[in-house]
């Protein structure tokens, strides 16, 4: 591409006119790079007005490894100057450049199912699911039992804390919406394994005592499977009965006849 021919992109609109010695600046910035001695300066992309007095020139990334990243050398020219300068040289990545993941904090990093044997795992600080023990959750079973007795918990789930149980339990695959609930024959609240928790949640979770099923986990009441306590097996389910047969026998009464003729 020749220096005449270059492509604004991605400008600001109210930067939509490059001044020319900015514009025409392409092969100055392409010999920047070249001179950078880095090597991998491919196809010019472009030019995009920084400002009236800056500009950046872009060229494809050719380095290995760097596939979809770009080259961009930004040039300056004050008003009234001829030619431009070389201000800045960096590579950068392009919309399909392939990135490293967006950094998290390693608090943030652990996911439901990471916690093994042995592991510990505090909460955060102030966690927002927790309050101490001898404030008022808003689980009336809950306080009323901490109040008779004169002590409880360090820390108890707060009024969020449940909110968010509730709601991961409810999504989940023991939740009313699954694929087993839909296609179950009815609802755990009216199963005899049904067992139901204490508290606020009481109304809408409990935890399945069948050992064949979800046993041991917290289930949603209106969750269900094919192991409810009243499922029944299908009429005419199992073998047909037929009268027994033995091939060893013998027809007494065949053998008469045929002695007989």
């Amino acid at each position: 591409m020749r220096q005449n021919e270059c492509v604004s992109f991605a400008s600001s609109p109210e930067l939509d006119h490059i001044r020319p010695v900015l514009a025409e600046a392409a092969e100055s910035a392409r010999q920047a790079l070249i001179d950078l001695g880095e090597g991998g300066v491919g196809e010019y992309l472009g030019v995009t007005a920084e400002s009236d007095s800056a500009a950046t020139h872009r060229f494809v990334s050719d380095l290995p490894g760097y596939r979809g990243w770009q080259w961009a050398v930004v040039v300056a020219a004050p008003e009234g100057a001829d030619t431009a300068t070389i201000s800045e040289l960096v590579l950068l990545p392009g919309p399909d450049a392939l990135v490293a993941p967006t950094w998290l904090p390693w608090d943030e990093r652990i996911r439901p199912g990471d916690l093994g044997p042995g592991d510990l795992l505090p909460p955060r600080a102030q966690d927002p699911r927790l309050v101490p023990g001898y404030v008022a959750t808003g689980d009336p079973q809950v306080d009323d039992v901490a109040y008779e007795l004169g002590f409880g918990r360090k820390q108890v789930p707060s009024r969020e804390g449940r909110a968010d149980a509730a709601e991961r339990w409810h999504d989940g695959e023991h939740g009313p919406d699954s694929e087993m609930a839909k296609s179950a024959p009815s609802t755990c609240g009216l199963c005899g394994f049904y067992l139901p928790i204490a508290g606020s949640l009481s109304a809408a979770f409990g935890v399945c005592g069948n050992e064949f099923a979800a046993d041991g986990q917290v289930v949603h009441v209106e969750y269900g499977c094919g192991a409810h306590s009243d499922t029944e097996l299908p009429t005419g389910a199992g073998s047909p009965l037929y009268e027994p047969f033995d091939d060893a026998a013998l027809d007494v009464t065949q053998q008469d006849t045929q002695s007989t003729n």
